[in-house]
């Protein structure tokens, strides 16, 4: 099955064309859980394996999430929006999304009356342990 590409509209983001933005929610619990990129290809892994595959603008390639982590995202509904500019996925999580331990990416909050974010999600896994080989910021 091939994803209906030629719906959505394309943008270009640090210099790569043909990208859309994938904004990803548990199926459950109805929380955001990161936001990437996507291009026709990711997308057709994506349907093909049933598990979220993104284009990287930072590794400019495609990866499947969990590559490393294991903590993989299983595709349970895909939804664009009215605009045809972003695509919902709701995934079953495995683990944490967010590449600093965190089931979401979006873990901090802002503090309206400190001006500052607060932490308010809770880590479900180590991130020394999983990239401990990896360059990656924490």
């Amino acid at each position: 099955m091939e994803f209906p590409w030629k719906k959505l509209r394309k943008r270009s983001i640090d210099g790569i064309d043909d990208l859309s933005l994938a904004i990803v929610q548990d199926s459950e619990t109805n929380e955001i859980l990161m936001v990437a990129f996507t291009n026709e290809e990711a997308l057709n892994r994506t349907l093909n394996t049933g598990e979220m595959h993104y284009y990287s603008t930072t590794k400019r390639r495609i990866w499947r999430k969990g590559e490393s982590s294991g903590n993989v995202q299983k595709v349970d509904e895909i939804y664009i929006d009215c605009d045809g500019d972003a695509v919902l996925f709701r995934v079953r999580q495995r683990g944490g999304a967010c590449h600093n331990g965190y089931k979401s990416c979006f873990y901090r909050k802002f503090d309206m009356n400190k001006g500052d974010f607060i932490i308010v999600g809770r880590r479900v896994f180590n991130p020394e342990r999983i990239y401990k080989n990896k360059n990656k910021k924490l």
